[in-house]
């Protein structure tokens, strides 16, 4: 009788047990938030849906994972009333009603949130492996959270263009021309990307794979747009897809705490983020953005939430007649939808501004030919964004008189009556009064001995020193200007910008490259010119520093004397002493390889350079091969930068590998196939993609494939080393080991240490099959850092030129 007295006492705890653990849900089931362990579980328990305390009154219902413990589905806060010790059940719950209705209902059992799928003739529920809860009507399904979503997107669940993912003020869509696009306040289009436009689509759905590419899936058709930096890692971890409360989409692997893809790297530029009038920045302190107002003459809306923007002290309309703009030096109001735009001066653009009624705020632009003004409105919005790098000035009405910000080093240190106190001043007064000493004597120096015989040496020789010691040195513009002669010898142009020669203050001969396009902030820059600076190879162009002033950017290389590899292969001209005979073309083919491998295997950050080529293959004195224009591409802004999609491909031809045309992960397999390119034409003396009748109007390596499988190998060697010594031996490894390298697929391809190894004679090689992408033609990029090696997702874009001599670094 005990026994089974107690067994109907622990009948109810089993029945609980087994909602919680089942996979399917019985119409009538609840769920309380007075027991956040109660849940809904999926068969083999990896989600679970059920309570999640988000502060002390308030709860919310989501699907999350068990492990990563990431939601992926929410219904919404709900207020669940005071919470205290004496208080248990609040009253809040999630109930499975037997019409087929799914409800949220606060403590006074108003409904929170509905599925509205009552008198649909739903019969059950379920939360299946892939997280996603659906409600069936028999074997139909009627109502689903996948088809439903809040601001997730997990593997297994489309996204069509009838959904959308939201978060606050800021939402997520698949347009039907097949681009995704972010949006704030559903009227301001902020980001907007897709494949390309000659694409017609039919029905585009988007999913996230289980590898981390977010592929675009059309008519049975599937592309990639977009790849986590850790594609193909780890088949286990959870990754999805989430647009934060920030408004900006990221893609994330095993937790919210690791990133592997952005849509917008630069996170200024999600419209609004600082709220109304909030300006938003970087300092050097934090990689991450600030919010500020633009003067004084506002005010923040929340002393507690910079996001939430600012109001001004004293409206426009209140002070007639004493009106005035305030100007924000390199700052530009975010624009994204149609306005008045203006070609006209910055003065006018401002007086313009002033004189109109409508108009609150307005930036003035210039893409170097041409002047814009871009006129807010009254009803409009405004988003500002402040860099040292931006080119653009803006201004806003406010009422006079004017009183900016106070400078950072003001706003740093917090105690204004230690920054007053007497002892502070004195120790400033102190400290300039030594450093004033301190330049007097240094100004003595420079003007009156640096050019004797006496202290020169000892000059060059500290300077040397200094520019050994492999650390980049940071030079001023002026000097700069001064040892490049104004600019003056331009060595030559690429896709970062020209280089010019100059000479330093240790007569140490450099090639200087003033970079274009850069908007970075000056820590980011910072940041990578130490990357850059930090990988030192034998085969590989040395950094020596750098300049940042504004916006003159400016990288100081070594100077390279014979220039680049391009002058001597491709040289049209009866030029004998540009001739390279085999001995030195083979050591740089091999010296190249040996760049190439340590920046993909051995340096610490390892570098997926995107763009070999003859170009970018710089010679010493001496014939040294070294590898230029590695680790760039981070420096060049992009409109999506560090973690886009490479669907723009643009840029010089017969380099490129094939997974660039067809959308797919770039990794350092794809410098291999670039590299191998450029071991065919340091064999043959000719460019890859050439046609003529000699080659019965074939691309050259395809010609080169076909006569290497008849034997005649030595009909692919360079015709002006004819009359010289040729090591057939040599030849052999070094066009087996190129056609390896442009193999189709990737995985078909050796890493580059195998190359060296293979060049090297040290292991054999196998007789290579015929490269099936040869007639497909490429195109040249850029280079970037990767985090992992072959596996990981490069961010190279292309370089614009066709073939030229881009540098003399």
């Amino acid at each position: 009788m005990n026994f089974c007295f107690l067994l109907l006492l622990q009948l109810p705890l089993l029945l609980v047990f087994t909602t919680t653990s089942t996979a399917n849900i019985p119409p009538g089931s609840s769920l309380y938030a007075s027991n956040t362990s109660q849940t809904w579980s999926s068969p083999n328990n990896t989600f679970f849906l059920g309570f999640t305390q988000v502060d002390p009154t308030s709860y919310t219902v989501s699907i999350s994972h068990s492990t990563a413990g990431v939601s992926i589905w929410t219904t919404g806060n709900v207020v669940a009333g005071t919470a205290s010790a004496a208080v248990i059940d609040y009253g809040v719950e999630f109930q499975f009603l037997r019409n087929g209705n799914l409800r949220l209902i606060n403590g006074s059992g108003a409904p929170v949130w509905t599925s509205n799928t009552g008198n649909l003739g739903v019969t059950s529920a379920s939360l299946d492996d892939t997280g996603n809860l659906v409600l069936k009507a028999g074997s139909i399904n009627v109502w689903s959270s996948f088809e439903n979503p809040t601001d997730t997107l997990v593997p297994s669940q489309n996204l069509t263009v009838n959904q959308t993912l939201r978060s606050g003020v800021y939402s997520f869509r698949l347009l039907s021309s097949g681009n995704m696009s972010l949006t704030w306040n559903d009227s301001v289009v902020y980001w907007n990307q897709g494949l390309s436009s000659a694409l017609k689509l039919t029905s585009p759905t988007l999913q996230l794979k289980s590898n981390g590419i977010l592929t675009l899936l059309d008519a049975g058709s599937q592309m990639s747009v977009a790849f986590g930096n850790d594609y193909g890692e780890g088949g286990e971890v959870m990754r999805f897809l989430r647009l934060g409360s920030d408004g900006n989409l990221r893609m994330y692997s095993g937790g919210t705490t690791t990133m592997t893809w952005a849509a917008l790297a630069d996170q200024c530029q999600v419209y609004g983020y600082c709220g109304n009038m909030g300006i938003c920045s970087y300092n050097e302190s934090s990689l991450s953005p600030i919010c500020k107002c633009p003067s004084l003459n506002f005010e923040a809306v929340d002393v507690n939430d910079s996001r939430k923007g600012c109001k001004r002290k004293v409206e426009v309309a209140d002070c007639a007649g004493n009106v005035t703009m305030l100007e924000l030096k390199q700052t530009k109001f975010l624009t994204f939808q149609a306005q008045q735009i203006v070609t006209i001066g910055i003065t006018a653009c401002r007086v313009n501004c002033l004189s109109s009624t409508s108009c609150m705020a307005c930036t003035s632009t210039s893409d170097t030919y041409v002047l814009y003004c871009y006129m807010k409105n009254t009803p409009d919005f405004v988003s500002g964004y402040q860099g040292p790098v931006l080119l653009s000035t803006s201004y806003i009405k406010v009422c006079g008189p004017v009183q900016p910000n106070p400078l950072p080093s003001d706003q740093i240190g917090g105690d204004k009556k230690f920054r007053e106190s007497r002892g502070w001043k004195v120790g400033v007064l102190v400290t300039g009064t030594i450093w004033g000493l301190a330049a007097l004597v240094g100004l003595f120096w420079w003007f009156c001995c640096k050019n004797s015989p006496k202290f020169g040496g000892v000059w060059a020789q500290y300077t040397l020193l200094e520019y050994a010691s492999g650390a980049p040195v940071q030079f001023s513009y002026k000097d700069l200007h001064r040892w490049t002669q104004g600019f003056k010898h331009k060595l030559g142009a690429g896709g970062f910008g020209a280089v010019y020669r100059g000479v330093l203050a240790n007569r140490t001969v450099v090639a200087a490259k003033q970079l274009e396009g850069i908007e970075q902030g000056e820590r980011q820059f910072r940041m990578e010119v130490a990357t850059i600076s930090s990988t030192h190879h034998l085969n590989l162009v040395r950094l020596i520093g750098f300049c940042s002033e504004g916006r003159h950017r400016l990288l100081v290389y070594e100077f390279m004397k014979n220039g680049s590899l391009d002058h001597f292969l491709f040289s049209t001209e009866d030029q004998s002493g540009k001739l390279l005979n085999w001995k030195r073309r083979f050591n740089i083919a091999l010296g190249t390889a040996r760049g190439i491998t340590y920046l993909h295997e051995e340096c610490r950050d390892c570098i997926v350079h995107c763009d070999i080529k003859p170009e970018n293959i710089l010679l010493d004195a001496n014939f040294n091969a070294k590898v230029s224009d590695f680790g760039l591409a981070k420096l060049i802004s992009t409109k999506d930068q560090r973690y886009r999609s490479l669907t723009t491909i643009r840029g010089t031809r017969g380099y490129l590998a094939p997974e660039w045309l067809a959308n797919l992960p770039i990794t350092s397999k794809s410098d291999l196939y670039s590299y191998g390119m450029v071991l065919l034409e340091i064999v043959s003396g000719r460019r890859n993609f050439e046609v003529s009748a000699e080659i019965n109007q074939k691309r050259f390596s395809e010609w080169a494939y076909e006569e290497f499988e008849k034997g005649n190998v030595e009909t692919i060697v360079d015709k002006r080393l004819a009359d010289q010594g040729v090591d057939m031996e040599q030849v052999m490894r070094a066009v087996q080991v190129s056609f390896w390298c442009i193999q189709e697929h990737p995985s078909q391809r050796p890493t580059m240490g195998k190359v060296v190894q293979m060049l090297e004679g040290i292991i054999e090689i196998a007789r290579p099959p015929a490269p099936k992408a040869l007639m497909k033609g490429s195109t040249s990029g850029t280079s970037t850092n990767l985090s992992s090696k072959d596996s990981a997702q490069s961010t190279c874009e292309a370089s614009a030129p066709p073939p030229s001599s881009s540098s003399s670094i």
